[in-house]
């Protein structure tokens, strides 16, 4: 069947680049030279408790040592399949070591244990009203079916525990099956010791954690204000004690996505699964129509690592190729604005698209709102939603409601900026909002860095029309606009974009500003502009899968032998976000898919 037709895929988005394209054109020259059999060089990888050398042949072979991929290799070596990892960059954890590792996994033990009053029926009502028909229901309730067992799997097959994040809400709470007091989880704090020497080839965060502080991502809604909330004061001599206790106790304390990703990896080291760092994937090898292995790069060396069941492809998407990026993504758009780990560049993508796979959601990306600071994009989460700022097109005017889902604003930046530009846009705030709230990493009342300002990612100016002429937008369309919203603000409704009709608008704002959390007035110079840019977690698009995390050629076919799970598969959040973790929670989840299908259809 012609799997544009078929309305259980979704459409795929399989055009094929030019012959001289560089990824499949080193492909190609890399395959004909290609070693089969041998050992590896010893010292190519790193374990906690791993045997002396790799060999050459497993029965599961994992691309990619992310969430997704590490679930996968720890459920296939439980499930009793030897297993090996190959991961291209010198450290293990991928874009999750990176993230904040909201996990959005309805119906699992935790939330339920802690009361969280979900159900199957309302968390399938709410992922098909998010997703819409963008993904087939038989991948949905897939996720949905697996989530649960997957969580517990982990918890007993490694040392991560998890908490529930109370209050994070789903991302679009009045839609049927929402929940506004959330069902998201996060990783409880790991000891890093207990990784050992593995511990300094752990991928660092994207924003180190303060040196003495065990901060959980559910404390960033009260440390953002801290200094007006009698709460958030508590919540950050809380996280103080966390890390005084810690220290007492002689341990290295991580959390969020250092926490996920150390946690995992210990679990792989208890399962004696093999990691091998800096092993890039060259391609994947296939025989008789059925994928057999990967080739690899090993010391210099390409080496085909035979996988005898079943390449479970979870490399990550594309974000920092550039080539791909401008092939299938709306313009602008560049590899610096993302925050994904700097090795995705799309190598298992382009490895399963040379053998026939089918793509789709190339086009999309888990955007959000960011700012081009000159050390790296900064995400722009709470600073959008808090009382006292908003957003503006080149016009001076607003757009969007800015405490929506970060992927809806960039949406609607790329769909607006054709007919009136918003690509950048500009947040606006003033002094009340610095003397108020924590920016990035930067305390209330001080000072911001003269290098964000020297990279054009900042302005400031004492008065409204004098900050319009340094950002380029007309001063009396900005003045009128910040007139507007500033009348929103003292009546508490915003009659222009809904900004605070929903419980989610509502998580990252000041609960002291009344009559609207949401909503608070400029007024106080000076003011400041801060860039914004469609910047992203990651990209979206990558392999068609079916409910199995099969790979799927074009015309819906299945390719044997070859799986993908996270970034490197079309997501089945399709074009949309439930909520905190929607990318994390699949991962995990079809990685540990893959597993239980590869070890419960030996091939003939």
């Amino acid at each position: 069947m012609d799997a544009v037709s078929d309305p259980d895929l979704p459409s795929p988005q399989n055009a094929r680049r030019p012959a001289q394209h560089a990824g499949l054109s080193r492909r190609t020259a890399l395959r004909g030279a290609a070693l089969a059999g041998g050992l590896l060089s010893t010292g190519l990888f790193s374990g906690l408790a791993t045997p002396a050398f790799a060999a050459t042949e497993y029965d599961v072979v994992v691309v990619g040592c992310g969430a997704a991929g590490m679930t996968a290799a720890l459920r296939a070596a439980k499930r009793g399949l030897s297993t090996v990892v190959i991961e291209k960059a010198p450290t293990f954890g991928g874009s999750a070591a990176r993230s904040g590792a909201g996990i959005w996994i309805p119906n699992n033990q935790v939330i339920l244990a802690a009361g969280v009053p979900d159900t199957p029926a309302k968390a399938a009502a709410y992922l098909a009203a998010v997703v819409g028909g963008d993904v087939p229901a038989a991948r949905q309730s897939a996720f949905l079916g697996n989530g649960p067992a997957m969580i517990s799997f982990v918890l007993n097959n490694s040392p991560l525990r998890f908490r529930w994040m109370e209050g994070y809400s789903d991302y679009y709470p009045e839609l049927s099956g929402g929940m506004p007091n959330g069902r998201s989880l996060e990783p409880a704090m790991f000891d890093g010791k207990v990784l050992g020497a593995e511990l300094a080839r752990l991928n660092p965060s994207y924003i180190p954690v303060p040196a003495g502080l065990v901060i959980y991502s559910a404390d960033y809604k009260w440390l953002n204000i801290a200094a007006v909330n009698a709460r958030g004061a508590a919540v950050a001599a809380e996280a103080a004690a966390r890390g005084v206790a810690a220290l007492l106790a002689g341990q290295v304390p991580l959390t969020m996505g250092q926490a996920l990703a150390g946690g995992l990896r210990a679990g792989l080291a208890a399962a004696n699964v093999p990691v091998l760092l800096n092993t890039p994937l060259v391609d994947l090898a296939v025989e008789g129509g059925r994928v057999v292995g990967a080739v690899a790069t090993l010391s210099g060396t390409n080496t085909t690592i035979r996988a005898h069941r079943g390449v479970v492809v979870a490399a990550g998407g594309f974000e920092h190729n550039a080539s791909m990026r401008g092939e299938f993504q709306a313009q602008p758009i560049g590899t610096s604005w993302t925050v994904g780990a700097r090795e995705n560049t799309g190598d298992g993508i382009e490895a399963g698209e040379e053998i026939g796979a089918a793509l789709a959601l190339m086009d999309d990306s888990w955007w959000g709102p960011a700012i081009p600071l000159p050390d790296q994009a900064y995400f722009c989460l709470a600073e959008r939603t808090l009382p006292g700022s908003i957003i503006v097109n080149q016009a001076g005017q607003r757009f969007v409601n800015e405490a929506a889902p970060y992927g809806d604003v960039v949406h609607v930046m790329y769909e607006r900026n054709a007919a009136s530009p918003c690509i950048p846009a500009w947040m606006i705030v003033d002094q009340n909002y610095r003397n108020r709230y924590l920016f990035r990493d930067v305390a209330p009342l001080l000072p911001f860095p003269d290098s964000w300002y020297n990279s054009g990612a900042v302005f400031k100016a004492s008065t409204i029309q004098g900050l319009a002429a340094k950002i380029g937008v007309p001063g009396s369309a900005l003045a009128s606009t910040v007139s507007r919203f500033n009348g929103f603000a003292l009546r508490g409704r915003d009659t222009d974009f809904g900004r605070g009709n929903s419980a989610y608008d509502h998580y990252y704002t000041d609960p002291g500003v009344v009559p609207n959390s949401c909503l608070a007035a400029l007024w106080l110079p000076p003011f400041y502009a801060f860039k914004i840019v469609p910047g992203d977690l990651g990209t979206k698009g990558g392999m068609v899968t079916d409910a199995s995390a099969r790979v799927l050629r074009t015309n819906g076919s299945v390719i044997p032998g070859l799986y993908a799970a996270g970034n490197s598969s079309a997501a089945v959040m399709g074009h949309s976000y439930t909520g905190s973790g929607a990318t994390i929670g699949p991962a995990m989840t079809f990685g540990y898919v893959a597993a239980n299908h590869i070890a419960d259809n030996p091939p003939a």
